[in-house]
């Protein structure tokens, strides 16, 4: 398995910026992607943004043009740029990884983080 440690969310107007943050804890698991999801009460978990290790990027097509999603391989971090944020927007955002070890696939989750747009 692997630690996902998340920071980075908020309170912000519609209209304005988040930068989150995710780190995963060393690992001797390959991690071939990492990506942010987020639900909402009553909803089921979407994604968002995913990167693999060599940079192929996909998105929500909610958010695309207003997220990017970028990683530090050396540092085992993703990071997920919101701009123009939305009150449809707000929900609870998690980190994703996807592992490999031995031919087997695996996934971790980060705790979560609020992101809260609101005026």
């Amino acid at each position: 398995q692997v630690q996902l440690v998340e920071s980075g969310g908020g309170l912000v107007q519609p209209g304005g910026s988040l930068r989150l943050s995710c780190q995963a804890s060393r690992t001797i698991f390959s991690i071939t992607a990492m990506g942010w999801y987020r639900q909402d009460p009553g909803k089921s978990r979407e994604l968002v943004a995913t990167i693999t290790t060599g940079g192929s990027t996909d998105y929500a097509d909610s958010v695309k043009g207003r997220f990017t999603i970028s990683r530090d391989n050396a540092k085992n971090t993703v990071y997920l740029q919101m701009n123009s944020l939305q009150p449809e927007d707000t929900a609870v955002y998690y980190c994703n990884a996807k592992l490999t070890h031995f031919g087997g696939r695996y996934d971790s989750w980060g705790q979560g983080t609020q992101v809260t747009v609101s005026s």
